[in-house]
């Protein structure tokens, strides 16, 4: 199944083309960083428009580094939500229209469907089943993955989530945008022996997660706390860490009721080094294993999309040349 991706859900225009046999073949990706910066956060109308301006330019970039056409593909997916309202629909309305001009199936795929299978990109891919670690500015999932379409919720955020606490942090310390990679390159100045927060919810069972507290205990340190040198990279390395913790610790619980012994990581937050560094450290103590996509496939992109729409059409979920009109997320609760 060799399948073009569409990806419009914020501030990034991917696209990609994967095929189940060969791989990956070609993917191109736009960021609007430039774009919203100087809002100091996403701007839906503009996000909508640039997307509307890029999108098809990078369909023909993409078809033509791989040197494929409309004739030799067998799908077209893309991103149907979340996400914003308007940016979706550019994305929806261009991968549809493709497809009913190409006389192929449209197929619509949930975005955090897209993240939990980006890291089969990677080789070796993870082998089913494994504990996926969805953690992005919108969403904080673990989920039980027993196989593509096959998903089962263990824990989510109950207010902001890891990557929203991030940014939400990052602009109470005066940082830019985007505010997460900025509060981590300045808690890496940081000294961790200055201020301890809070672990959120790991003195007690269960693995959901709450991060909205350790917003507000860093606005607390940083306001109470006479002002130094170092004041707002100790505030972001103890902030940075609780997080990391926080998610480690639940991580190690989700794999230990469920007895797997592979973790997927996956999500804009997936990037973060620390994070990488105390997961990977987490899994080797248990005998198992820690898997990451590439930086660029843990932010929004094209390629997640086309990986998930080529699995199910092989998975046989799409007959004849229907277009496809509702997203497949069977996580429950969702």
């Amino acid at each position: 199944m060799c399948v073009l991706g569409i990806e419009t859900s914020c501030d990034e225009t991917g696209v990609a083309l994967y095929d189940t046999r060969r791989g990956l073949l070609a993917h191109a990706l736009h960021s609007q960083v430039e774009l919203h910066a100087g809002y100091g956060g996403v701007v839906p109308e503009l996000a909508s428009r640039d997307h509307v301006r890029r999108v098809l330019p990078l369909v023909r970039r993409v078809l033509e580094d791989a040197g494929e056409t409309g004739d030799t593909l067998d799908g077209v997916a893309y991103t149907a939500g979340p996400g914003l309202l308007g940016a979706l629909l550019v994305g929806a309305s261009v991968a549809r229209s493709l497809a009913w001009g190409w006389g192929l199936p449209a197929v619509a795929v949930h975005h955090m469907e897209g993240h939990l299978l980006a890291p089969l990109l990677e080789d070796p891919p993870p082998e089913f089943p494994f504990v996926a670690l969805l953690v992005s500015g919108g969403h904080t999932l673990l989920v039980d993955v027993q196989g593509v379409g096959r998903y089962r919720i263990l824990g989510e955020s109950l207010d902001d989530a890891a990557g929203e606490a991030f940014d939400k942090t990052a602009k109470l310390l005066g940082l830019g945008y985007p505010g997460g990679p900025a509060l981590a390159r300045l808690a890496a100045e940081g000294d961790p022996g200055r201020f301890r927060f809070p672990r959120p919810m790991t003195d007690r069972p269960g693995l959901d997660f709450s991060f909205s507290g350790l917003k507000t205990r860093a606005l607390t340190a940083f306001r109470d706390t006479p002002p130094d040198a170092t004041l707002a990279a100790d505030v972001a390395r103890a902030f940075e860490d609780a997080v990391v913790d926080t998610l480690a610790i639940k991580c190690r619980r989700a794999l230990e009721q469920t007895g797997h012994g592979r973790l997927v990581v996956a999500g804009g937050v997936g990037a973060n080094r620390r994070l990488r560094g105390a997961l990977q450290a987490m899994a080797a103590d248990r005998g198992g294993a820690v898997f990451f996509p590439r930086a660029e496939f843990c932010t929004d992109n094209g390629a997640m999309i086309a990986l998930a729409g080529a699995l199910r059409l092989q998975a046989g979920e799409r007959a004849g040349l229907e277009i496809q009109a509702r997203a497949r997320w069977s996580l429950e609760g969702v």
